[in-house]
């Protein structure tokens, strides 16, 4: 499978900090990885038009599970194809915390967005108090059996493991303790949607920063990032997209 480096702009960004997509076309114009920048969904048509014919795709951060309809500030996956993207994420942490998002509304936006030909990033992961009282497995299991579409296939669906303890934080978790959920999530999915599961890309999205990728890159199991902030600037988004190579 090509390794992803997924960068996903959260709230931040307008049409001047495009000017970073060109500056990371410019730096890696055939990268050895697949590059993705998931930017805020006022953007996400101009920067897909900016991208056009280059190693760069687009996605989404989010989109509703209907086609259509009398959802007011709601986006449709057609929505976001129409707009450009190929890809949306699904199920953030911050999604899950501040909207109280469940697994089964993870489900069916993610049945929603390969239905419209998208490809989901559906995130997994566990707190500071779920990690600390010993119910990481458990926790991320529940999440990927109630997240996960049974029709999903290697080609239309990407994992992300993201620590909520170590994202904008600064501390990230060793790489036995990586190691030791990716194998997991693995072995799950194989259980979930059966042989597909040896092709589907896991990501690891928690504090990955330039100064940390290569390292956390050559864990088994680890097939590229969820970036946060360090998708912002092409430098450093630029470095971690080198780092998979």
């Amino acid at each position: 499978m090509k390794k992803l480096a997924a960068g996903n702009w959260k709230m931040n960004g307008n049409t001047a900090a495009l000017a970073e997509v060109q500056a990371l076309l410019a730096a890696h114009p055939a990268p050895a990885c697949d590059m993705l920048l998931c930017p805020p969904a006022t953007l996400v048509a101009q920067m897909a038009a900016q991208a056009a014919g280059s190693a760069l795709a687009v996605g989404g951060q989010d989109c509703h599970p209907k086609t259509s309809g009398a959802h007011t500030g709601d986006i449709s996956a057609a929505m976001l194809a129409d707009a450009g993207a190929s890809y949306v994420i699904l199920g953030h942490s911050e999604r899950r915390a501040d909207h109280g998002e469940t697994d089964a509304l993870v489900r069916a936006k993610a049945e929603a967005a390969i239905a419209a030909g998208l490809i989901a990033i559906v995130c997994l992961g566990e707190t500071e108090g779920q990690r600390d009282a010993g119910d990481t497995l458990a926790v991320i299991g529940a999440q990927l059996d109630g997240s996960v579409p049974e029709t999903a296939t290697a080609v239309t669906l990407v994992i992300a493991y993201e620590p909520v303890w170590a994202i904008g934080t600064g501390r990230t978790p060793t790489l036995a303790q990586i190691a030791e959920v990716h194998a997991f999530l693995r072995v799950r999915l194989l259980a979930r949607i059966g042989a597909e599961a040896r092709g589907v890309r896991l990501l690891y999205g928690g504090s990955v920063k330039p100064s940390n990728a290569t390292e956390i890159f050559a864990v088994p199991d680890v097939d590229g990032a969820l970036v946060g902030g360090a998708s912002l600037k092409a430098a450093d988004f630029g470095a971690i997209v080198a780092a998979l190579a």
